[in-house]
């Protein structure tokens, strides 16, 4: 084709950086598109502009998304700005492409033409029902862990027969995987996983239809590359061939996705397999003030093996950034409710402000102090605290504690964890039930007394029983203690591939449960915190169209932007999360979260963190995070220097456990040595103590009980 002149209007209001990578010759690129810096207008003029030039026709490119939200917005933009139809054009997900592809070519592909998908619900349904026949205990082998390493192996592009194993247990997950593909096979169905690995492997052993497309395909574009998993970058090297160009877009400061598969070295690999002569960096910014740019590339400059680039706007500095030293999560949260009501009545909608976090855990104290401000939020991408389902799980062992006739509560955690109650069973206990007009759990108290019992149900009863008995006469955070570890649900969550989060949700619900105490001393029963647990879940979620606070995990706000955004948390062990420290490479992805976070702001930016946060019940006390520090002083604004009681809590200053002064001690009601007597663990003697005032706790040596460290407060300890 005979290249013409392109249209002004096509790269009007182009920056020179964005000019260039638009008008890059036949060559493979690297796009360096920093945040906020108009990579998804430079992908898509590029298309367009390839097309009006007369270098390719709509059919003959490959356009790569990570969403099919992304695609469609691309696709609409090419709609606007050439007169062509674009319907026909390969843009979309990997998945998405890789399933086109299988379509037309089923038979070369050993797939039926009528070959379904199975989505991630199908999949782990499919591996339950295989596991079972294959007579495969799964305590041992839990099913989504099973399902994770399947995927895993295959976004390596490994089958079974590629894959090492080292011991009885890794054999053993290697047969479920090799014996999981057959019956795919034998059922005609494909996974996610295998959309991409069947397509790969199609192209690899298939000359003529390699050949076919990749000359079809003289130009592919991949957006958010930094985000290719190992499979994806093979899959498209092997699409592209020798001659044609691959013009990649990605950021390797905003790679934060290494837990799904994300391999950020893909870009270094890129460079050299693709003979990449110049990578063409996007720094000029068009979302954020100066000072918070200033702020996110000191911090990012402390990552080693960066391509590197540099963020800057032609914006102005804007206003320093806001930062607050709390006294305890408790004030952190009502210090950023009482700025968002300000800035709220000063006319900024809430929907413009944005409320970010590390993990999903920290999200209950903060939603409680919204709750109770009366200012409607919404979690985006995520469900709140009370909603979330091991939160469920517990409260539904906890209502079973204060009343076993809860027929609700009973179906949702009669078999969760699994313990071998099937539907049969579960329907003759509902038909036993009716005939005797009582609840589920008569009929099974009456099935286990009868003698006729599933080994599950009478299990079951027996579990219900004993956390009834052993949590009389203990404290309410006690209490959760039991429903979140004698009920099994922290062992079955520790076997996820993921249970992390889920696991530190279980903890916060302790939390939330001494902090009810705390705030209830006339009202602290189990029966008023389901009902506080029930009102707070019930209530308050936004509804669709109101202006409501965005609450969000750091992860979940990648692509975004707001305003005003409040970045909470920022202490060592929560951001960076304690477990980067021990991950290869971990604490710099921790880092590109933090960068991620910061360039979400516009105009205003907060950072916050806190002396003191409960967690699992317990007061922590730590220091500020690490990347506090790498910001440059003078951008910032302290708010307070030193955090003082005042905004709610539940203690008096941080005092180390090797303290001695007169106040401590005098506040100790206990001597070292003190024989005291606890209902649950029997008498014992106090060897330890931390703390001051209401955050002091205690450890008592129970001799066969072992040692225990409890809050002083709740602990409700004896003298003998």
């Amino acid at each position: 084709m005979n290249a013409q002149h392109p249209s002004t209007s096509l790269l009007e209001g182009l920056n020179d950086k964005q000019l260039e990578a638009v008008t890059l010759p036949h060559q493979s690129a690297l796009i360096l598109a920093g945040a906020g810096s108009g990579k998804t207008r430079v992908l898509t003029t590029r298309i367009a502009w390839l097309i009006q030039t007369g270098q390719v026709s709509p059919n003959g490119l490959l356009a790569v998304t990570f969403t099919n939200k992304a695609a469609k917005e691309m696709l609409t933009r090419l709609s606007a700005m050439l007169p062509i139809n674009v319907r026909g054009m390969w843009a979309g997900t990997f998945h998405g492409l890789c399933n086109r592809l299988l379509r037309a070519h089923h038979r070369e592909a050993l797939l039926p033409a009528t070959f379904q998908i199975l989505d991630t619900a199908d999949q782990l349904s499919s591996i339950k029902r295989l596991m079972k026949q294959m007579n495969v205990d799964d305590e041992k082998f839990p099913p989504k862990q099973v399902m994770g390493y399947i995927n895993s192996c295959k976004e390596e592009g490994l089958r079974a027969n590629a894959v090492d194993a080292y011991d009885a247990h890794s054999q053993r997950m290697r047969e479920i995987f090799e014996e999981y593909d057959r019956q795919c096979q034998r059922e005609g169905v494909v996974d996610f996983a295998e959309l991409l690995l069947r397509c790969y492997e199609l192209l690899s052993r298939d000359a003529s239809i390699r050949q076919h497309y990749q000359s079809r395909f003289k130009y592919i574009l991949v957006d958010e590359f930094q985000d290719t998993n190992r499979l994806q970058y093979l899959w498209l090297k092997l699409l592209a061939g020798a001659d044609n160009c691959v013009f990649a877009v990605g950021d390797d400061d905003q790679s934060i996705y290494a837990f799904r598969g994300a391999r950020v070295g893909n870009m270094r690999d890129f460079e050299q397999d693709f003979n990449v002569r110049n990578i063409v960096k996007l720094e000029q910014n068009y979302r954020s003030h100066g000072n918070i740019l200033d702020a996110a590339n000191a911090i990012i400059t402390h990552n080693r093996n960066r391509l590197g680039k540099n963020l800057w706007t032609s914006a102005g500095k804007g206003e320093p950034i806001r930062v607050y030293q709390a006294y305890n999560d408790i004030d952190e949260a009502n210090f950023i409710v009482d700025e968002i009501k300000s800035l709220h009545s000063e006319g900024t909608e809430l929907s413009e402000i944005a409320l970010l976090y590390r993990s999903n855990a920290q999200s209950r104290v903060l939603e409680h102090a919204l709750f109770s401000a009366g200012l409607p939020y919404r979690v985006y991408g995520g469900l709140r605290f009370f909603e979330r389902a091991e939160i469920k799980h517990a409260l539904a062992y906890l209502r079973l504690i204060a009343n076993p006739n809860d027929d609700t509560a009973l179906l949702r955690v009669i078999n969760f964890p699994t313990r071998g109650i099937g539907a049969r069973s579960l329907e003759q206990l509902q038909e036993a039930a009716r005939a005797e007009d009582c609840s589920l759990w008569q009929a099974a108290i009456n099935k286990v007394g009868n003698g006729r019992p599933g080994k599950g149900v009478e299990g079951f009863v027996a579990l219900i029983r004993q956390m009834a008995e052993e949590a009389t006469g203990l404290t309410l955070p006690e209490m959760a203690e039991i429903a979140t570890t004698l009920s099994g649900l922290r062992t079955h969550y520790q076997n996820e591939k993921e249970g992390e989060d889920r696991i530190a949700n279980l903890d916060e619900l302790i939390s939330a449960a001494v902090t009810f105490v705390n705030n209830n001393e006339d009202a602290g029963t189990l029966t008023d915190f389901l009902t506080f647990a029930s009102l707070e879940a019930g209530e308050h979620q936004a509804e669709v169209g109101r202006d409501a606070l965005q609450l969000m995990t750091v992860h979940a706000a990648k692509g975004l932007e707001f305003r005003t955004v409040f970045i909470s948390g920022l202490e060592e062990g929560l951001c960076p999360h304690e477990q980067s420290l021990y991950e290869t490479n971990g604490l710099e992805e921790e880092r590109r979260l933090m960068y991620v976070a910061v360039t979400r702001a516009r105009q205003r930016l907060y950072l916050s963190h806190a002396q003191s946060r409960m967690l699992h019940g317990q007061v922590r006390y730590g220091i500020s995070s690490r990347f506090l520090d790498e910001i440059p002083e003078a951008l910032l604004k302290r708010l307070n220097t030193r955090a003082s009681p005042g905004r709610g809590g539940y203690g008096e200053s941080p005092v180390s456990q090797t303290a001695t002064s007169s106040e401590q001690k005098n506040s100790m009601p206990w001597k070292i040595g003190q024989a005291v007597a606890h209902s649950k663990f029997g008498q014992g003697v106090v060897v330890n103590y931390e703390g001051n005032a209401n955050d002091m706790r205690v450890q008592v040596n129970f001799g066969s009980e072992g040692m225990k460290w409890l809050m002083l407060e709740y602990a409700k300890l004896e003298k003998v």
